[in-house]
């Protein structure tokens, strides 16, 4: 079952909570599944912070904490994050958007993530999304979301629910490639790992120089 879409009704989102409350212990093991099963590929034990962005009823922040990382998950739902904050009382949650400005100072954390958000956006959301989560993250960006592997039920879905799903799996990669802010562009490079049947990482490698490119962009803004 999927998170609740960042960006999207929160009062919908608030109104559910309970509901995806009860498909906790689903994505919790499903999440513990696809983290070892991908240790080789990505190891999250090399680094030691990460923010989950859109982080819904906290299911992937517990399975991250377990991986020995300091874990900070954000979502817009209110009751959300009332149901994380009950299951994981000693994980940070703040109420916020990543597509209107993270409240967090560049380079905050090693690693961001963001699980099945970024489908259910518009593409320019999606660009904000992925700008913010640059901004504040040093190494990796990973966007874990739905592959080019279709499904009739998901796709049905998807068309009812009105997002981006279908243009996301077949440019969302493109999308990250081009984003462009500051005059540099969001990520250095873009690899995809397929972690399930219909899911996938698409792994965005930050710049660690930001702060040379953040000055070089400041210097261009006061030359002209």
């Amino acid at each position: 079952m999927k998170k609740p879409k960042e960006g999207g009704n929160q009062g919908l989102f608030n109104r559910i909570a309970g509901v995806y409350g009860w498909f906790y212990g689903y994505q919790l093991t499903r999440y513990r599944r696809i983290l070892n099963e991908q240790r080789e590929a990505f190891s999250f034990k090399e680094y030691d912070s990460i923010l989950d962005v859109g982080c819904g009823t906290g299911a992937l922040c517990q399975a991250l904490r377990e991986e020995g990382l300091a874990v900070v998950g954000v979502d817009e739902a209110e009751q959300m994050l009332a149901v994380a904050r009950k299951k994981n009382p000693d994980i940070e949650f703040v109420q916020s958007s990543g597509t209107k400005g993270l409240p967090f100072p560049d380079h905050s954390f090693d690693v961001s993530i963001a699980s099945y958000v970024a489908h259910g956006l518009s593409p320019q959301d999606r660009k904000s999304l992925y700008e913010e989560m640059s901004r504040v993250t040093r190494h990796w960006v990973i966007l874990f979301d739905y592959n080019q592997n279709r499904s009739l039920p998901t796709s049905f879905v998807e068309y009812l629910e009105g997002g981006d799903y279908f243009h996301f799996i077949q440019h969302g990669r493109k999308e990250m490639e081009e984003c462009v802010t500051e005059l540099n562009r969001c990520f250095q490079q873009v690899r995809v790992i397929n972690v399930d049947k219909r899911a996938a990482w698409y792994l965005c490698k930050t710049h660690e120089n930001k702060e040379v490119f953040a000055g070089l962009a400041q210097r261009y803004e006061e030359w002209f």
